[in-house]
């Protein structure tokens, strides 16, 4: 396991928008803030991307276009309630666009993130901290 992602995964802030406005953060192994627990009413979920596989930059449009497929994935899955847009944003400013898709457990957005290329993904379900899960993928 590479350390230094690892530790980057662990550090990043998880932001998903909230129907209001503003913005619930989510750190990983940190108790779910209340807008995230009102929005998901204890039902699995998780925030995923199609952004960059294997953590490694590729062009803005094909991140784009793998963003429109996971989405109408998520869109056609029967176990999916809602999808609200989020972010990766990582202590130096770094910043991936994300989904966070309630009624997605972690199972589920195992197999659609290793689809994608993706090495993690953050997974929860009711007041438990939010989990780190690696895919299969991973180094």
């Amino acid at each position: 396991m590479d350390e230094r992602l690892r530790a980057a995964y662990l550090a990043t802030d998880y932001r998903v928008r909230l129907p209001q406005g503003g913005v619930a953060r989510l750190r990983i192994g940190a108790p779910p803030p209340g807008a995230l627990l009102a929005l998901t009413h204890g039902v699995p979920w998780a925030v995923i991307t199609a952004w960059n596989p294997q953590s490694q930059p590729v062009p803005r449009a094909r991140n784009r276009s793998a963003q429109r497929a996971l989405l109408a994935e998520l869109r056609a899955s029967p176990d999916v309630r809602a999808i609200r847009a989020a972010a990766g944003v990582g202590a130096d400013g770094w910043r991936e666009p994300s989904l966070l898709a309630i009624g997605l457990d972690a199972d589920a957005a195992r197999v659609l993130c290793s689809r994608y290329g993706q090495l993690a993904f953050v997974a929860g379900v009711g007041e438990a901290p939010p989990q780190l899960h690696w895919t299969k993928a991973a180094p």
